[in-house]
């Protein structure tokens, strides 16, 4: 999880390969008409958001195989409504990084819908997850690598524990 342009994809796709798990970009599960709100520079409302968060949870539910989710899942009430859709615990790895660093990774993307205009609406809805909610928190501002590695190693630490 994360905001718009922390390297959800990249790290995600990286790190299921590295895991052996699947991938799904969290953004092509998004209804047509969510893209295209986002791609106005308009912030999706949680009622936009709802049926999506659906079907993130629903993708965790019945994918057969280990599956990473590239999603925002900025919220408290969103990563709980992605748990109570998979009908299990979820593990929650957190990329974080200030916004002066978001800002130029979007500015420099190419070939997405979300625009750099977006960032203060996403900073402002950002919930990092609690202590409770037992996520893995990387920072953002190290090579794709480093955080694939830190990511990994933590995740094995946790199911040896």
């Amino acid at each position: 999880m994360g905001v718009a342009g922390s390297g959800k994809t990249l790290i995600g796709e990286r790190l299921a390969a590295r895991l052996g798990f699947d991938f799904i970009d969290g953004d092509d599960l998004h209804s047509p008409s969510n893209i295209a709100k986002m791609a106005r520079g308009e912030p999706l409302t949680d009622d936009d958001r709802a049926p999506w968060l659906k079907e993130v949870g629903l993708a965790l539910r019945h994918h057969e195989k280990p599956l990473i989710i590239g999603c925002s899942a900025l919220k408290r009430r969103y990563r709980d409504q992605i748990r109570a859709a998979a009908g299990r615990p979820l593990a929650i790895l957190y990329l974080e990084g200030d916004r002066a660093l978001i800002a130029d990774r979007m500015a420099k993307r190419q070939r997405h819908f979300m625009p750099v205009t977006l960032i203060d609406s996403q900073f402002a809805a950002l919930e990092p997850p609690g202590q409770d909610e037992a996520a893995i928190r990387v920072s953002i501002d190290n090579e794709p690598e480093t955080i694939v590695r830190e990511l990994a190693n933590a995740i094995d630490a946790a199911n040896t524990a």
